[in-house]
């Protein structure tokens, strides 16, 4: 299958505490009917598995949303859409205490849907001054060896600086299950090590979590 150039969108929302679940959940259903929308490829979302770095337990993201767009104009589309600002303004904001966004183009290989019960790691790195190029030729190079478990890899350098919070370059990593990541972690602990000694070095913060793609909700069937 030959590469596809996708716009990659993620979203971090950090659900206030004292929310009542079924507002919660009307969030979640209402981000996830938007899929239905012509110009989304893919988009789910849910709450945020775990944080896997002191930067993600400290920011205290809850819940995310990821989306795949063909083109910038078609990500443009969404955000502007009628019903994507009224699940936003009606039923995301008066609930969130803080919300991230990071989005970045990348040539996709593989199914730009992922299938759901995949699990996917996030990474968004804040690069040190001028190591943006360095450490997106490091992440070229780990992709290229990355293990069989991971069945997919995207990152790129973010182009909507407004809402990333100084993170400037977004990685995901998809796994076939949760089994599949948390076996990786403990059987390729000495390449995860490697890998986190040669990017560290060009970072001066980093946010990492997990996440399992749920099931699709009947309204966006």
């Amino acid at each position: 299958m030959s590469a596809v150039s996708t716009v990659e969108h993620v979203v971090l929302f950090k659900i206030r505490e004292s929310t009542e679940q079924s507002k919660i959940d009307a969030m979640m259903s209402g981000l996830r009917s938007l899929v239905s929308l012509d110009v989304v490829s893919h988009l789910t979302a849910g709450p945020i598995l775990r944080h896997r770095s002191s930067a993600a337990s400290a920011a205290g993201f809850t819940h995310l949303l990821h989306s795949r767009y063909r083109s910038k104009e078609d990500l443009a589309t969404y955000s502007a859409h009628p019903a994507h600002v009224a699940v936003v303004m009606e039923l995301g904001l008066p609930i969130s205490d803080d919300v991230m966004a990071v989005d970045w183009v990348v040539d996709l290989d593989g199914p730009v849907v992922p299938p759901p019960g995949s699990a996917m790691r996030l990474t968004l790195a804040k690069p040190k001054e001028g190591a943006t190029a360095e450490l997106m030729e490091t992440l070229s190079k780990v992709k290229a060896s990355s293990p069989a478990a991971v069945r997919q890899v995207s990152f790129g350098e973010n182009f909507s600086p407004a809402r990333a919070k100084g993170h400037g370059v977004g990685l995901l990593a998809f796994f076939s299950s949760l089994e599949e990541l948390d076996a990786m972690d403990a059987r390729q602990k000495d390449l995860v090590d490697s890998v986190k000694e040669k990017v560290r070095p060009l970072l001066e913060s980093f946010i990492v979590l997990d996440f399992v793609l749920p099931p699709p909700d009947d309204a966006s069937l």
